[in-house]
């Protein structure tokens, strides 16, 4: 299971690093990781890995905002076009756009900065148990698991480079109704090189992660809902202190608001010792399949 879990931390980190095609255009690749369509995680953390080969080695990102304008397709490489839009003294700004098939799925727009000094403070991170003493999300039986389409089934056995474990977990196949907010710690399976550049671009992909489900959980919904369509709209970041993504950091969500068929999800995240290390925030489209709509 340990060597299982290297190679899949291996694929993702592969996945991230790029093939340099022009100066500033980039070809990355697909994980297949049984969702309908490209994660949405994995074409954000492409994206500011590119954007991140334009820049000094001194500055490093500490903002990230970008819309998801089309689904990806998982059979076929994302290009990655950057411009360079303004390199000053303490900040460079970089625009990038992942297209397929000739059309935009993701417009995204990346904040570096060099180190400095400055003012320090921070929320404080909720208290909640231990990932040691919070039991590991059991399997889905094999029974239920076969109800579900193929795609779904991929989704809930494959085995992901990311552990999870839930505070309050939720039978997302009978989920009830409960207030929008949740706690997460996650980590990565097996360790990786303590690159800045790398560790951002990691917690990039794994933010994506339980953002829009937040929305769902005063409704009694869930992804696994057959007549529920769920899609991320944009997606915005924040990195604020370094971390290890190999080593627990708690992710905590709420969800202030939904209406209009859209819900908006907010995170916070903190290292184990309780240093708020990065935030964002998702807007996702929530509706059911037999409304209309784009």
């Amino acid at each position: 299971m340990e060597a299982m879990s290297e190679d899949h931390v291996a694929e993702l980190v592969e996945l991230l690093g790029l093939e340099r095609l022009e100066d500033n255009l980039f070809r990355g690749q697909s994980r297949d990781i049984g969702t309908r369509y490209v994660f949405g995680g994995q074409v954000l953390g492409q994206a500011l890995s590119a954007a991140q080969q334009t820049v000094p080695s001194d500055r490093q990102a500490h903002s990230l905002h970008g819309y998801f304008l089309r689904a990806g397709d998982i059979d076929a490489p994302i290009v990655y076009s950057v411009e360079r839009a303004r390199d000053g003294r303490s900040f460079s700004s970089r625009r990038v756009v992942a297209i397929q098939h000739g059309q935009p799925i993701l417009n995204c727009a990346v904040s570096f900065q060099i180190e400095e000094d400055g003012f320090e403070h921070q929320s404080s991170m909720p208290e909640v148990p231990a990932p040691e003493d919070i039991e590991p999300q059991p399997h889905m039986p094999d029974e239920e698991l076969a109800k579900l389409p193929i795609k779904l089934q991929r989704w809930l056995g494959h085995d992901s480079p990311f552990e999870f474990r839930q505070v309050w977990p939720r039978d997302e196949l009978n989920p009830t109704k409960r207030p929008p907010y949740q706690h997460i710690w996650l980590r990565l399976r097996a360790p990786v090189p303590n690159s800045p550049v790398l560790q951002r671009a990691l917690l990039a992909y794994a933010s994506d992660f339980h953002l829009i489900g937040t929305i769902t959980l005063p409704h009694g919904i869930s992804y696994l809902s057959q007549n529920v369509q769920m899609a991320s709209l944009d997606h915005a970041m924040w990195f604020h202190r370094p971390f290890r993504i190999d080593d627990w950091l708690l992710y905590t969500f709420d969800s202030p608001t939904a209406q209009g068929a859209r819900g908006l999800a907010r995170g916070t995240i903190y290292s184990r010792d309780g240093r708020l290390v990065a935030s964002t925030a998702q807007e996702g489209l929530v509706r059911l399949r037999d409304e209309q709509g784009d």
